[in-house]
Parts: C-alpha cells; structure tokens; sequence
C-alpha cells in the first residue's frame, strides 16, 4: 500500500524510456501524510520525494531535507493530504492504466493515469 500510494496519483506522470531521467523519476513520486505512521515508518512516507533525490541520505535528515527543497522545487514538489484510505480508494478508482498525453502542448513518452477509454 505504502509503495503503491507513494508512486500513484492522477497529477504524476509517468515516462517511457524516450523521455525518463532520474529526475524526473524522482519527480514523479508524492508526499503523503501517514499521522502516526510516519514516525513508524521512518518519515518515508512523507519525505518520499527527498528519499529518490538523496536516496543514500539517513532518514533521520529526511524532513530537514524535504523542509530544504520544497521551495526550490515549487510546483514540482508534490504532496497529497488527503487522508490515506480515501486516497487509496480514489487511485484504485482513477488510477487503472496510463495513456499517452494528449492536447496542444502534449509530449511524447508522456502518460497520465486514466480509468476510462
């Protein structure tokens, strides 16, 4: 569950090897908020983003970390405080396959998240 709400979210693409780097694999990861499970947890769950930018980093300098970047990465920094068993749902519900994108300005090796053909 940890692994899969860590990496799954209706905002984060996703990139095929055409268009992927490690940051932007990195980038393509989101905060969550656990309550009490985050300490359980090491803060993995809520320094996520940090851990794929400085994955040799001790957890315990994790939230330095996380607090460190946000403001340098702005909008790419990504962080979901919907409670984690709706969140759950909702990425099981919105979440099923991936298409590439699609508009005026869309990328190739682009994919965003569907549920729907």
């Amino acid at each position: 569950m940890i692994t899969y709400l860590q990496h799954t979210h209706p905002a984060l693409p996703h990139y095929d090897s055409s268009e992927w780097d490690w940051l932007r694999g990195a980038l393509s990861t989101v905060d969550r908020d656990y309550g009490i499970l985050n300490k359980v947890f090491h803060n993995i769950t809520d320094t996520h983003i940090a851990h794929h930018l400085f994955s040799t980093m001790p957890h315990y300098h994790a939230m330095e970390a996380t607090n460190a970047i946000k403001p340098i990465l702005g909008e790419y920094y990504s962080f979901d405080g919907t409670p984690v068993y709706k969140a759950l749902f909702r990425e099981a519900k919105e979440c099923v396959f991936v298409e590439p994108d699609q508009g005026e300005q869309s990328s190739k090796g682009v994919y965003w998240f569907k549920n729907k053909l």
